[in-house]
């Protein structure tokens, strides 16, 4: 195994739609990996054999393990990879044609850099999906590059690192990469950000959708418990400071519906900071859809993780009973 030697990563399931986009600019990099190891949790739409069908520009080895979820699907695919570093994405991305150069070149280069992270941006293909991304992803000028902590969508890490932690957390379907990237930091590895290492997703495509997610995502928190206090300010903001505000304008003085106004700016402001370049690209009634859906979308995410939160929580309560109960 040499140690300037990548292999690219992924995990898959029913991403029949989406892999093609991903080969493709696999095989467009301008360094090529050594490999790509994908592994498939037991997909049924096809997904296997569009990777078998595929143009094989890339030596891609793909393992079957139906019913993996996707922190043990990451780390089959470590241990089948033959690369010293391996560099994570996910089916349904396009990666810029330096991704792959962009992401390896500091683990190339400074031997002491573990953990190189990329960034991504939305991909939207409807009005819906703008608005969607605006929301939701943060540009790189919100990024603090000492504090960023990569998505497995566009990471690479040196496979020692991987082994020095344990790999992703098994026993977490959502999150896993986060608790991976904690795991790194506490370990004391030193990270790097890249943010010419761009991979391209598509949002959301309906509020049933980015429902799922941010419910799985904060269900995720609560399993690893993460972010209590981010959590905590949702819930007293939601369920205590917005209602009692909203009393004291209609039983006291119309000012206090001021506060509300300015909440309302505050928590509006970096979304639309985020749409008004992308405005311009549309017509007016569109424009008028995409500052419609912000708010929309920003509320019913917010919904999501407070129902999502509990139910890790409690998941994590009754896990810890049940291995105490065990080892009584």
């Amino acid at each position: 195994m040499s140690p300037s030697d990548v292999s690219v990563i992924v995990t898959v399931k029913n991403e029949a739609s989406s892999i093609a986009r991903l080969l493709d600019s696999l095989s467009q990099q301008t360094v090529l990996p050594s490999e790509v190891v994908i592994v498939d949790g037991g997909s049924t739409d096809g997904t296997v054999e569009r990777i078998e069908s595929h143009p094989q520009r890339l030596p891609i080895k793909v393992l079957f393990r139906e019913g993996t979820n996707i922190s043990q699907g990451r780390n089959e695919a470590v241990r089948a990879a033959s690369g010293a570093i391996l560099a994570s994405t996910d089916a349904g991305v396009r990666l810029v044609p330096s991704w792959l150069e962009e992401l390896t070149r500091p683990l190339k280069e400074e031997s002491s850099i573990d953990v190189v992270s990329g960034f991504f941006l939305p991909d939207p293909q409807t009005v819906f999906e703008t608005a969607m991304g605006a929301t939701v992803l943060p540009l790189e000028a919100d990024v603090d590059p000492d504090r960023f902590l990569p998505s497995s969508r566009s990471v690479a890490f040196r496979k020692e690192a991987w082994e020095k932690v344990g790999g992703y957390p098994e026993w977490l379907d959502f999150c896993e990469d986060l608790v991976f990237d904690f795991a790194l930091r506490d370990a004391g590895c030193r990270f790097f950000f890249a943010p010419r290492a761009v991979a391209y997703f598509r949002p959301r495509s309906s509020l049933g959708a980015f429902w799922r997610q941010y419910f799985q995502y904060a269900r995720g928190d609560g399993k690893a418990d993460l972010w209590r206090k981010r959590h905590a300010v949702r819930y007293l903001t939601y369920l205590v400071a917005t209602p009692l505000l909203a009393v004291a304008g209609l039983a006291h003085h119309p000012l206090w519906w001021s506060l509300l106004v300015v909440g309302a700016v505050l928590y509006l402001w970096t979304p639309y900071r985020r749409l008004r370049p992308v405005l311009e690209g549309l017509s007016l009634a569109e424009k008028v859809k995409a500052l419609l859906w912000v708010p929309i979308i920003r509320l019913w995410g917010d919904v999501a993780k407070m129902v999502g939160y509990p139910a890790g929580v409690w998941w994590r309560m009754r896990h810890r009973y049940l291995i105490e109960v065990a080892s009584s």
